[in-house]
Order: structure tokens, then C-alpha cells, then sequence
């Protein structure tokens, strides 16, 4: 299978993966079978892992960055 890992989108990976269990779960698989699906599904977990930390860093950085907009707001006076 070629690397394309990095180039997956989470819902893609997340299928993949998805697939990966079930058919470790039905059985019927040889060992190196089932040691290479093992290590896809690793692979295809880090994919997913990835895509969601990168998800959480951006939001982060908008509630970061909302929170140093209402830091530079003035405060409304009351004249």
C-alpha cells in the first residue's frame, strides 16, 4: 500500500480504520495477516490523532485570539 497517509483526510482515515477493526474482529486472518492490518490501523490511528490535535491547536488559537480582542477593547464608560 503507498504512503499517502499524510494526505488523508480524517473521515477517510477514520473509515479506513473503521474497516481495520472490523475485519481484525471477524477473525479469519493470518498472523502476518492480521500483524499487517495491526500496523495499518497504527498508522491510520496517528493520521486521525493528528488531524485532531491539528483541530484542537486551531481552536486554541481562536479562543486565544478572541480573548486578546476583548483584552484591546476599551471599557465603555459611563459618562
Amino acid at each position: 500500500m503507498a504512503k499517502t497517509d499524510d494526505r488523508l483526510s480524517y473521515e477517510d482515515a477514520r473509515e479506513q480504520l473503521i474497516e481495520v477493526v472490523r475485519t481484525l474482529e471477524a477473525g479469519g486472518t493470518t498472523l502476518a495477516e492480521s500483524l499487517s492490518l495491526w500496523e495499518r490501523g497504527e498508522e491510520l490511528a496517528k493520521v486521525c490523532q493528528d488531524a485532531l490535535d491539528g483541530a484542537r491547536a486551531r481552536l486554541d488559537a481562536v479562543i486565544a485570539q478572541r480573548e486578546d480582542q476583548r483584552e484591546d477593547q476599551p471599557e465603555d464608560a459611563d459618562d
